[in-house]
């Protein structure tokens, strides 16, 4: 059985966590106690994950290190990684990290598979198998969003994952390419409005979700573009708290704020929808790909559907890695990962266009 570190005991982390168990031989490393203490199946660690040289001494020997902590550690925890010589995945959506990554991948004997949760991630793989089916590609458009079914403040939003995530993107600039040529835009922009199933939303650039797909599809497109998705009225109270009352620069009073007045919910959808325009044959075309996620029980536990939606991903990707359906060194790219072939898989299954509301988990995942 091969053995994987997880490196983050939190929401997703321990979520990764329950998945894995009993496929691979897990350890989970966080310098939490108390939320190792609630992981079960598998050996935990308690540490401080800020030493890559420590970090690479206890992930020693694991087939693969999937990194699951916050985005500021993306980099220690890849480099420990690579010293010692395991496969390299993560969640991260931070721009400068992932192309730290990409750097430590440079001749590396083992893959470095970074931004393999929802977005980017699995958007990057759904919008990349669209833009297969096209001759000449003209406008490439990514929306998604984690969203509380039942909103009830003015925010229209819940806690459904990492607070400095959430912050991070809402502030960091947004790759695109506009007009064929690849620029920075600012996050929070941009805003627009759309329906689907007869609820209205907005969504707004926010940092990190294209991916490498910015610099895949460089001279082929003619626009491309990632938003987040959310009810209306969201971006602009973000907007007033961020650039008006300056908490851009305050990010960890603007955690604490948030974290203090805005509730969690397990009770979330996560949208996913991506179109892409272009030619085929000669005529112009537009594809769409459109899905709904919800919470459901997993292992006789409720988890949200970002939680189901970003560690399923990861697993999906570390499985097709670990059978051999990947390349096995080097940078490896969401675009990379055939489309088809992550659906099939028993994590990638939790993406089906089904009724996932009502639907139970694979009987392998199941609670016994």
């Amino acid at each position: 059985m091969l053995k994987v570190a997880i490196v983050g005991a939190g929401k997703i982390g321990s979520t990764i966590a329950g998945l894995l168990a009993g496929a691979y031989e897990v350890v989970v490393i966080d310098q939490s106690a108390k939320a190792l203490a609630e992981i079960g199946g598998a050996t935990t660690i308690s540490m401080a994950i800020d030493d890559p040289a420590a970090l690479a001494q206890a992930v020693d020997g694991c087939f693969a290190v999937v990194n699951a902590a916050p985005y500021q550690l993306t980099t220690i925890v890849a480099r420990a990684a690579k010293q010692a010589g395991a496969h390299y995945l993560d969640l991260t959506e931070d721009v400068a990290a992932s192309r730290v990554v990409r750097d430590l991948a440079e001749g590396a004997p083992t893959a470095f598979i970074p931004q393999c949760g929802l977005a980017p991630g699995f958007i990057t793989i759904a919008a990349w198998d669209l833009c297969k089916h096209f001759d000449t590609l003209h406008d490439v458009r990514l929306r998604v969003g984690a969203l509380p079914r039942y909103p009830s403040n003015a925010l229209n939003y819940n806690l459904t994952w990492s607070t400095d995530g959430v912050i991070n993107e809402y502030c960091e600039p947004c790759e695109a390419i506009v007009g064929g040529t690849l620029r920075e835009v600012p996050a929070l922009e941009e805003c627009e409005e759309f329906a689907l199933d007869g609820v209205t939303y907005e969504a707004f650039n926010t940092s990190g979700g294209l991916g490498t797909l910015c610099q895949t599809l460089a001279g082929k497109v003619r626009n491309l573009n990632y938003r987040t998705i959310r009810y209306p009225g969201h971006a602009a109270i973000m907007k007033a708290l961020l650039n008006d009352l300056n908490l851009r620069n305050r990010r960890p009073l603007l955690k604490d704020i948030l974290e203090n007045a805005v509730p969690a919910t397990l009770q979330d959808v996560v949208i996913v929808f991506v179109t892409v325009s272009g030619l085929k044959n000669g005529k112009l075309m537009q594809e769409t790909y459109v899905n709904k996620v919800y919470a459901q029980v997993i292992g006789g536990e409720l988890k949200s559907a970002i939680q189901i939606t970003t560690a399923g991903a990861i697993c999906a990707v570390l499985d097709m890695l670990a059978d051999g359906q990947l390349p096995q060194s080097g940078f490896i790219r969401q675009e990379d990962i055939p489309l088809a072939d992550f659906l099939g898989n028993r994590f990638g299954r939790f993406y089906a266009p089904e009724d996932h509301a009502h639907r139970a988990a694979p009987p392998s995942l199941a609670a016994e």
